[in-house]
């Protein structure tokens, strides 16, 4: 018998002759142009990411996925995904009319039949959803500043996939990854979650995650919108390419996940959870400080309700389906790295021509999300930490020579 995490999913879009007979149709519907947060949504709601979702969020669905992080119906979703809209555009609309959603170069992707259309209270959503009222949290200044000031919510039926001109080999829906799950005969599945070029304590983490759980191990960058500031998807994923060559073929493989990004902590990290059980994993490795917001306005470290280690608490994971992994190795404790007199490393932290093993060592504080901060400074990184093939591709993009590190032994140290 096939095992749950492995069988098919539902997916939002309808055969492909259906499909061109709804294109046709939708041409002559009144019509949304989505912004690029809402492709990502779409995306994952169509193919089946964003499982149970069937549409928009209605109002009587947002409201509970606000307060409780529970649909209508009980189920568990924690982030409230709404068709965010102009007041002019929501004044046009009936209630059951049906609108055509475009990308931003005018293709139809799906239809949606809009049920519910209304105010949100933005200052209560930011409050349960994000922790504080506070612009300075990247999402909530998207909610006051950039979304649409009324909801719209609905089903949606799904015409096609947006189109990506990059990578294209590499993204995979959550039925895909199932099917190759299932050909390679993995019942195991760990997924590792990261919007960060990748160091070397990262790759001890993600090979005791799997070690821990006893499965294979699936890294599965964001490559949609994450955090303002981070280090562009096109230099992360050749990043990770490199990578790759220092993880087992046989029990490691990649995907990109066209993921927007809300920077909601805790309750981010129960989403990632389910986005994950949708793509087929059993395992999700939880971070220290999983999809932190960063700084307040007050310069505080983290916002409200967001604090460092919150979202490894259990009740981040209650009800997923899918089990933790915390992020033990990043900045809950000290890293071992072995020193040479002159200050100097080899590859694994030995003295090169040491047989012995007698060497001096050490412990430093490892803070991943620190290592991707700076301002621009000449240094490498430590070597113990860190190799430097991204060094070079940070170079080729005119990019801080130390935000971009990659284990990469290829390239030089």
């Amino acid at each position: 018998m096939m095992l749950p995490n492995l069988a098919p999913i539902p997916e939002l879009y309808v055969s492909y002759d259906s499909a061109q007979k709804l294109k046709a149709e939708a041409a002559n519907l009144i019509s949304w142009d989505l912004t690029p947060r809402q492709i990502c949504d779409l995306e994952l709601m169509m193919n089946g990411g964003f499982n149970p979702l069937k549409g928009f969020l209605t109002e009587e669905d947002y409201d509970g996925v606000v307060e409780n992080m529970r649909l209508a119906d009980g189920s568990l979703w924690p982030m409230p995904i709404t068709l965010d809209v102009s007041e002019d555009f929501a004044a046009s609309l009936e209630p059951g009319q049906d609108i055509a959603l475009r990308d931003q170069e005018g293709v139809i992707l799906a239809t949606m039949t809009v049920t519910d259309n209304w105010v949100p209270n933005k200052a209560r959503e930011a409050e349960k959803v994000f922790g504080a009222d506070d612009d300075a949290h990247p999402a909530v200044n998207y909610l006051h500043n950039h979304a649409g000031k009324v909801y719209l919510g609905g089903p949606v039926v799904g015409i096609q996939q947006p189109v990506h001109y990059d990578f294209r080999g590499r993204r995979d829906t959550p039925n895909e990854l199932r099917a190759y799950f299932r050909k390679l005969g993995w019942r195991r599945v760990v997924a590792f979650q990261t919007r960060n070029p990748l160091h070397r304590a990262h790759q001890e983490l993600t090979f005791r995650a799997a070690r821990e759980a006893q499965a294979n191990l699936l890294i599965h960058p964001v490559v949609g919108m994450t955090k303002p500031g981070d280090i562009d998807h096109f230099t992360r994923v050749r990043c990770y390419e490199a990578v790759l060559d220092q993880y087992p073929q046989a029990t490691t493989t990649m995907s990109l996940l066209n993921l927007a990004m809300r920077m909601a902590g805790p309750r981010e990290a129960v989403w990632h959870g389910l986005i994950r059980k949708n793509h087929g994993c059993t395992h999700f490795i939880v971070g220290r400080d999983h999809a932190g917001p960063g700084k307040n306005s007050a310069g505080e470290v983290q916002l409200p309700g967001c604090g460092r280690g919150t979202a490894q608490d259990p009740p981040a994971a209650f009800g997923t389906g899918v089990h933790r992994v915390l992020h033990r190795l990043l900045g809950l404790g000290q890293i071992d790295h072995c020193q040479r007199a002159d200050g100097k490393t080899d590859g694994d932290g030995r003295p090169p021509g040491d047989p012995s093993g007698r060497r001096h060592r050490a412990q430093e504080p490892v803070v991943g999300t620190g290592l991707f901060q700076g301002t621009p400074r000449p240094e490498h990184p430590p070597h113990w930490l860190c190799r430097v093939g991204n060094h070079q591709e940070r170079r080729d993009r005119h990019l801080c020579a130390d935000r971009a590190l990659c284990l990469d032994p290829a390239r030089g140290t």
